[in-house]
C-alpha cells in the first residue's frame, strides 16, 4: 500500500445525474503543487458483487445476457447491485437465486476489485458460490436469461469465446483458478472474512 499523499480537493462541482450516476467535476492540487481538473463518475456507493456458481465439482453456470453498452449479448457470471441494507453476501445469493434460480449455502469471496478507478468510484466483490440449491426469485431482468453450464476442464475454450469479455468476469474466473489450487487471491482483508461469509451463506435456504 503506498503512502503518497493523495491531491487535495480544490473544488466540486456536479456536471451531471442520473437515476444510477452522478459526474462531478473536481479540481485537484497535487504534492509537487500542480493543479488539474478532473471528472469522475459516481456510483451509488452500496457496491455490486459478482458469484461464480458452481453446479458441482467440474461445473460453474454463467448467463448470457443483453449489454447496452455494447448493444449486444455477453457471457458472464451472475452480477448485480448490493440493494441497502444487504451484507455483500446477501446481494450475492439474492443475484443467484434472480439470475439462475439457484442459491448457495456457501458464499467464498475470492476478491474485491474496482472498475475504471481512473474516473469510476466503484467496488464489486467476488464470490465463489458453493452447494447450490434451487430457489426462484423474481428479478428485474426484461427477459429471461440464458443459463449456460460451462466445465472448468473447458477453461481455455471460455476465454477464447467472443462474447466472453467482460473484465470482472474474466478476474473471477482466473481468480477461481487460483482458490481451486489454494493459492491465495490477492486481497487478505477479504479472505480473513471467509468463515464469517460462509456462516452468512448458509443461512439461506
Amino acid at each position: 500500500m503506498s503512502n503518497k499523499q493523495v491531491p487535495k480537493i480544490l473544488a466540486r462541482q456536479l456536471v451531471a445525474e442520473s437515476r444510477l450516476l452522478r459526474i462531478e467535476s473536481i479540481d485537484l492540487q497535487f504534492s509537487n503543487g500542480e493543479e488539474r481538473r478532473y471528472e469522475r463518475v459516481q456510483g451509488s456507493g452500496r457496491g455490486a458483487v459478482l458469484v461464480v456458481p458452481m453446479l458441482d465439482d467440474q461445473t460453474m453456470l454463467l448467463v448470457r445476457e443483453y449489454a447496452a453498452g455494447l448493444h449486444n449479448y455477453q457471457l458472464g457470471f451472475p452480477k448485480g447491485l448490493i440493494d441497502p441494507g444487504e451484507s455483500p453476501a446477501q446481494a450475492a445469493n439474492r443475484e443467484l437465486r434472480e439470475e439462475i434460480g439457484y442459491g448457495a449455502k456457501q458464499l467464498i469471496p475470492l476478491k474485491s476489485v474496482t472498475m475504471a478507478p481512473a474516473f469510476f468510484s466503484a467496488s464489486m466483490t467476488l464470490f465463489v458460490g458453493l452447494d447450490l440449491y434451487p430457489e426462484k426469485l423474481m428479478g428485474d431482468e426484461p427477459e429471461p436469461l440464458d443459463i449456460v453450464p460451462w466445465k472448468l476442464a473447458d477453461i481455455d475454450s471460455l476465454l477464447a469465446q467472443p462474447d466472453f469479455t467482460e473484465a470482472r468476469s474474466v478476474a473471477a474466473l482466473l481468480l477461481l483458478q487460483r482458490w481451486l489450487r489454494n493459492e491465495p487471491t490477492g486481497d487478505d482483508s477479504v479472505e480473513m472474512n471467509t468463515a464469517t461469509v460462509r456462516k452468512e451463506g448458509s443461512n439461506f435456504g
